[in-house]
């Protein structure tokens, strides 16, 4: 079994996460690289006793960065967003 702490990193908050919340009962994370989405649904579903039915996940590709002369590239990252069964809410997020 693996740590929920260590697939789920941060919970996202942005105008189209609170409309997906509030419309059709979703959650957007982002998640480690390496999880897949049984992973991803044992880990919400362990994190915040709810009962899952549908995950959707997407990688935000790294973009190029510039800082003065120096030239790099921002870091890729894994989002998923996860649909809750009829129903089903998770309580710390009410609020936001």
């Amino acid at each position: 079994m693996i740590d929920p702490r260590e697939v789920l990193q941060l919970h996202l908050v942005t105008e189209k996460s609170v409309k997906m919340k509030e419309t059709g009962n979703c959650y957007v994370f982002q998640v480690a690289r390496t999880a897949n989405k049984p992973q991803i649904k044992e880990a919400v579903e362990r994190a915040f006793k709810v009962k899952v039915e549908s995950i959707r996940t997407m990688v935000a590709p790294s973009k190029p960065k510039r800082l003065g002369r120096f030239e790099g590239r921002t870091t890729a990252w894994k989002k998923a967003v996860v649909t809750l069964k009829e129903g089903e809410k998770i309580a710390e997020f009410e609020n936001v």
